[in-house]
């Protein structure tokens, strides 16, 4: 990734309709009205983003390709799907990710805002 992660991520999710980025335990976090649905994480010696997935996404991206994807601790129970940005990844595929998870937080409004 030739951009910063961060910076690639806040240019995604910010571009999201009245998404805030608040830090929280110590690292940005991205939210719609106090919701969070994308997490920056350094903290475990990769460089990821942590994000809500629809039913089932979890496990076949993670046994799909488990050197990307992973389950995060403590919200991992819930479905979230961990992503590192620190190896090849498509970018087209970490936006389309990011703006499910988007969608799976934001009201029904805001969701139209973006389909």
């Amino acid at each position: 990734m030739k951009t910063s992660p961060l910076k690639f991520l806040r240019k995604i999710c910010l571009s999201f309709p009245e998404t805030i980025e608040e830090t929280a335990w110590g690292d940005p976090t991205f939210r719609i009205k106090g919701k969070i649905f994308a997490m920056y994480k350094t903290g475990d010696g990769r460089v990821s983003v942590w994000c809500k997935a629809q039913d089932g996404a979890q496990s076949a991206l993670t046994y799909g390709q488990p050197a990307v994807f992973f389950v995060p601790p403590y919200v991992g129970r819930r479905g979230w799907i961990g992503i590192r940005l620190d190896v090849d990844i498509d970018k087209r595929h970490i936006t389309c990710l990011l703006k499910e998870s988007y969608k799976l937080t934001a009201s029904k409004s805001l969701r139209a805002l973006v389909e």
